[in-house]
């Protein structure tokens, strides 16, 4: 069985330690996406955090591998390696270039959304104005279907996400995205946007923070009780995990460069309190889900399914999409 964690982050920094990622895999998971990158962060400084991680990935092949594909996550787990792909939080590192996203597809980039938080001139986020899918959206899109690489939609406005699952050709996903029935927090996914991620053939994969939840100490338990709500709401094969567990390094400074303003990300108007941050799941928790998932009602395949199972079936089908369009061609 391969478990898929679809978003954590490291330091925003080339010598990031990974042994976070360590951690993850000692609980259980054989595949996570790391972000590499968000709309605060310049180019930069995005094009330094990826190129020390993949040095890091480099310079331990026995513990590591940077993914191009589902079957590598395969091999990595019989060969007990730990494998690794890179996702970004944002459009702004694209410069409004589509020729970006092939780049960074190239460079480990598996998936991405337009908007971390607010609107851009690409894309809607979920604290700002309601803002659609602009024209150069539709074109970033395309190029994200033409790279294979995973549309996602967290942290995008409700008004933009319909519009980027109605324009995408291939299947969309909430990479780290609660129910906003459960939840109500701007964060969280409305059961429209939900039902509109499954018609695509996607996945909405829950988060672990605790915002998002509505525990203080999140558990494992709390994770299964949205992942529940998702699989009553619009079928199991369309509920995941992406529990964006954030490490923090005191002692590297990721910073981003500038004038950086964290209430301009995380409004106030919103419930971010400047002083009270988030708690996460601890890494533990992967050990601890399938037996929450059989508390709310699951077997042994449901589980599976949303452990992994259903981000792989996704994956396999948009991160091959380059080849199959060469082929016929």
């Amino acid at each position: 069985m391969i478990n898929w964690d679809a978003h954590a982050c490291l330091p925003q920094h080339p010598l990031a330690d990974f042994t976070p990622v360590r951690r993850l895999h000692a609980a259980g998971v054989n595949y996570v996406s790391l972000n590499v990158g968000a709309d605060m962060n310049p180019v930069s400084q995005v094009m330094s955090v990826i190129a020390g991680y993949r040095a890091t990935i480099a310079a331990d092949p026995e513990r590591y591998v940077l993914v191009s594909s589902v079957d590598d996550i395969i091999l990595a787990a019989a060969e007990g390696r730990m494998a690794v792909g890179f996702d970004l939080e944002g459009a702004l590192p694209l410069m409004e270039q589509p020729d970006m996203v092939d780049l960074y597809a190239q460079l480990g980039v598996r998936q991405i959304h337009f908007a971390y938080n607010r609107n851009n001139r690409v894309a809607g986020g979920c604290h700002d104005e309601p803002q659609g899918l602009t024209p150069l959206g539709q074109r970033m899109v395309e190029a994200v279907n033409r790279a294979g690489m995973l549309m996602d939609c967290s942290h995008t406005g409700r008004l933009c996400s319909l519009d980027i699952m109605n324009a995408s050709s291939q299947p969309v996903i909430f990479s780290h995205a609660n129910p906003y029935t459960l939840v109500q927090h701007g964060r969280n996914v409305t059961d429209e946007q939900i039902r509109a991620c499954a018609a695509t053939g996607g996945v909405v994969c829950v988060s672990g923070l605790s915002f998002f939840l509505g525990a203080e100490r999140p558990d494992a338990d709390d994770v299964a009780r949205h992942v529940a709500y998702i699989a009553d709401l619009v079928g199991v094969k369309h509920a995941g995990i992406g529990l964006d567990i954030c490490f923090q390094q005191p002692d590297l400074d990721d910073t981003p460069p500038g004038a950086f303003d964290p209430t301009y990300w995380w409004p106030a108007s919103a419930g971010y309190i400047a002083d009270k941050p988030p708690s996460f799941t601890p890494p533990d928790v992967w050990r601890e889900l399938p037996a929450a998932l059989r508390r709310v009602g699951m077997n042994e395949t449901d589980a599976a399914m949303v452990l992994g199972r259903n981000m792989m079936r996704v994956a396999q089908q948009v991160w091959s999409a380059p080849a199959q369009l060469a082929q016929a061609a």
